[in-house]
Order: structure tokens, then C-alpha cells, then sequence
């Protein structure tokens, strides 16, 4: 087990449809399993706003229909690390991302699991899971082993993000 805080420090998301492609950078990040029978929970999704006036930010947090291939990556404000300095690197461990290669995530039209809207303008949003109640991926294949955080249609502002998970 080990628990980690994906984080975005900032990041000006774009309003995107169900099953469209998230456009790379403009969603604050998406996690894929590392492994066929890997279990991550989700254990906590923090948003703070950084626009500069009023906005209505309206965030998803779903499982994606398409899964995101090729090089996944992460921009420059985007950070994986273990909550515990001594953590022991996984085997397999998932992948905290914001930008892919080749094809894009999607985030599924029926498997929202958070809506997590807010005002953008210094507002914030905290979802905190009680014990047993954590959301969770398994394996690392549509529709059950990625999510994505990201602006849904409607508006979008500029936030900084982060989700703590712990793998099994």
C-alpha cells in the first residue's frame, strides 16, 4: 500500500463535453492503474480557486470511457509524490497525468462520480471520503481503471488541484 497526492499547483481548465477528448493541459489531472487487477482508491479531491474574478467552475470528477495511450504525461505544474518519505516504489505504480500522446481521455457521459462545482474566485471545494466510502479504479482499462478531474460544459476557471489515492 501506498498512499500519494497527485497535484496541480495551477491550471486554467476548458469546459469539455462527455466523450470528448480532454484537450492536453486544460484539465488538472486524470489517473490510470498500473496494472490489469490494481485497486486505487481515492481518497480525497481538493480545489482551490485562482481566478482573478467570478466564476462559476463547473468540475467532474468521472471514470473515462476512453483511455488515454502513448506517452502519458505531466506538465510543469503538475507533481506525483508519497505521502510518507518512505514509501516503497511500486511495482506497478499508476499514472498521475495531464497531457497524452496519442489518444486523448474521455470522460464517460454515464460514470460521473463527483460533480464539484464552485466559484473559481477564491472558492474552494473538498471532498474527504469516510473510511470504507473511498472511491475506487481497478486495472487500468476502460471503463473502470482511469478517471479524470475536468471542467464539464457550462464554465471553467483557473484553479489549483490535488487528489490523495493509496494503491493495493
Amino acid at each position: 500500500m501506498a498512499k500519494r497526492i497527485g497535484s496541480n499547483h495551477t491550471n486554467t481548465l476548458t469546459a469539455t463535453a462527455d466523450a470528448t477528448n480532454l484537450a492536453d493541459s486544460t484539465y488538472p489531472l486524470a489517473i490510470l492503474g498500473g496494472s490489469t487487477t490494481q485497486i486505487t482508491n481515492i481518497m480525497e479531491i481538493y480545489m482551490g480557486g485562482q481566478s482573478t474574478s467570478s466564476a462559476t467552475t463547473f468540475t467532474v470528477f468521472g471514470i473515462d470511457s476512453q483511455i488515454a495511450t502513448g506517452s502519458l504525461t505531466k506538465d510543469a505544474t503538475l507533481t506525483d509524490a508519497p505521502m510518507n518519505s518512505a514509501t516503497a516504489a511500486l511495482a506497478a505504480p499508476p499514472t498521475i497525468f495531464n497531457k497524452a500522446a496519442t489518444n486523448k481521455p474521455q470522460r464517460s457521459s454515464s460514470l460521473h462520480l463527483m460533480n464539484l462545482t464552485f466559484n473559481a474566485f477564491g472558492g474552494v471545494v473538498r471532498w474527504l471520503a469516510a473510511p470504507g466510502e473511498e472511491v475506487t479504479i481497478v486495472g487500468n482499462a476502460a471503463s473502470l481503471g482511469q478517471a479524470s478531474l475536468s471542467a464539464f460544459t457550462g464554465g471553467s476557471g483557473i484553479i489549483g488541484a490535488h487528489i490523495i489515492f493509496e494503491t493495493f
